[in-house]
């Protein structure tokens, strides 16, 4: 079967605009992220030669997390202006360079992400996910994996890849865990709190030894440390709605595993437009001699 790489939209969006320096049109428009995007999603394709491209993006509204935690991401800055004037001339680069954009309103993209990527598996096909969110570990199995892009601090280490062991090493826990251990240590990104004290050491002790989120509610007056079992108990209902809100929706549609062909005179006019000249003579290469790439 084939690869493919599913690309957590908005993550590597906000990864090129705050990577590049602030590079505009001539008439001021903002083009930084969009170089970024270009070559990211250049460099994914040669390092990593997917059969295609899959972007996901959100649409606006978590309907069901917001009907369970109406503060769900409360907490979250609004998006960039600069970075908000160029979503949607990036989504068009996207469709005119072969990726399938994918978007459905109220649903939260990495909920059809994870689905796509369960279903891809199901077929035989190998799954890369793009993205640094840690949530997409839950899915994670020989199938599928996730390609995190090189931390901040030490660019150096470049793109890695992390599998199911590489998820024991990172978390302390097995991949279908990762839900359980979220609600326990809490997200602070999605505005979902954990148990007060509770860090990813102590979390992944009491999944070791009991298992389950519900196992460690079921033996919270044996826990270690003692200070905690008042606590734990007290907070059953709120962890047992803190692992639905973290816990990934598979079941939702799909599309075919068929992605569409590159659009290149509509890929070449966006380019100019944007005035990316040297991405544009890039372009004209890559897709006319692609046996130099």
């Amino acid at each position: 079967m084939a690869k493919w790489l599913l690309v957590d939209g908005f993550n590597l969006a906000y990864r090129c605009f705050h990577g590049l320096p602030e590079l505009t049109r001539a008439d001021g428009f903002p083009t930084g992220a969009l170089h970024g995007w270009v070559k990211s999603l250049w460099m994914l394709a040669d390092q990593e030669r997917p059969a295609g491209t899959l972007v996901f993006f959100d649409l606006g509204g978590a309907q069901d997390r917001l009907a369970l935690h109406p503060e769900y991401k409360a907490q979250r800055a609004e998006m960039p202006e600069a970075l908000e004037k160029q979503i949607a001339p990036l989504k068009a680069l996207t469709r005119a360079m072969g990726g399938a954009g994918i978007e459905v309103e109220g649903v939260e993209s990495d909920d059809l992400l994870a689905s796509q990527a369960v279903a891809l598996a199901r077929a035989g096909h190998e799954v890369l996910i793009v993205s640094s969110d840690k949530d997409f570990a839950q899915v994670v199995d020989e199938r599928v994996k996730i390609l995190l892009p090189p931390p901040s601090a030490n660019p150096k280490l470049g793109w890695r890849v992390l599998d199911a062991a590489g998820v024991r090493e990172k978390f302390g826990v097995r991949p279908e865990q990762i839900a359980d251990y979220l609600a326990l240590v809490g997200d602070t990104a999605d505005n979902i709190p954990g148990v007060a004290g509770v860090g990813p050491k102590t979390a992944a002790k009491w999944l070791a030894i009991h298992g389950s989120l519900d196992g460690v509610l079921a033996n919270a007056g044996a826990l270690e440390p003692e200070r905690f079992r008042a606590t734990v108990t007290a907070d059953a209902e709120r962890l047992r709605l803190n692992r639905r809100l973290v816990t990934l929706n598979l079941a939702l549609p799909v599309v075919a595993a068929q992605p569409p062909a590159p659009q290149l005179a509509e890929l070449f006019r966006l380019l100019a437009t944007m005035e990316m000249r040297g991405t544009l003579a890039e372009a004209r290469r890559r897709y006319t001699e692609p046996e130099l790439f």
